[in-house]
């Protein structure tokens, strides 16, 4: 397998999951703004959607966006505990928490990017990222991870979107909650890999 990947980026949530999951892949970096695989290649030749994160399967396949990628290497891996069994309701549940997190939380970081908009309407966006933190804080207290004490690729999703509060000025410090669970989540070893191997920490 091949991850298409930016560092930093959502494609770091696939990265964690391969990483977790034990599995032998190759990775492409790619620049986001030319849209030029590094090394050369244009990236709409492999996605034609123009972003990443994507992920060449051996047979030469390309499957694409972040919540489907994931669960297909959960379940290359069973044994992981990456994801639930398909078909039963954990496992909906899981798709339930990166839904959640593709729409509201990714989808909700994305204006803080744009340097077109202004620092007030950045701001209204915050304020709606910070009622879905207050959500998350919910369905974290008492547990060690969003499905309980079980490590899923919804963690390594939710834990990539959350990195970037670092970047556009969101403190978790006030979600005591989600900034033990991020910190949690970013002592394992598989993500301390996945992090140095993107070059995000030492």
């Amino acid at each position: 397998m091949k991850l298409y990947f930016s560092p930093g980026a959502c494609s770091l949530s696939p990265r964690i999951a391969l990483t977790e999951a034990g599995l032998s892949f190759d990775t492409q970096r790619v620049d986001t703004k030319t849209k030029e695989m590094v090394g050369g290649g244009d990236f709409f030749s492999i996605n034609s959607k123009g972003y990443v994160p994507a992920l060449q399967l051996d047979n030469g396949e390309v499957l694409t966006e972040g919540p489907a990628i994931v669960q297909y290497i959960a379940d290359q891996n069973p044994a992981s505990g990456l994801a639930p069994a398909a078909g039963t309701l954990a496992r909906y549940r899981l798709q339930e928490l990166l839904n959640f997190i593709t729409s509201e939380i990714h989808k909700g970081f994305s204006p803080l990017f744009d340097p077109t908009l202004s620092a007030e309407v950045k701001e209204s966006f915050k304020a709606k990222l910070g009622k879905r933190f207050d959500w998350l804080s919910t369905q974290l207290t008492g547990k060690q991870y969003l499905m309980g004490d079980q490590f899923t690729v919804a963690d390594g999703y939710l834990f990539t979107t959350l990195n970037w509060g670092q970047w556009v000025g969101i403190d978790l410090a006030k979600w005591p909650v989600l900034a033990e669970y991020h910190a949690r989540v970013a002592a394992r070893p598989a993500v301390q890999t996945a992090l140095k191997a993107e070059g995000l920490i030492k």
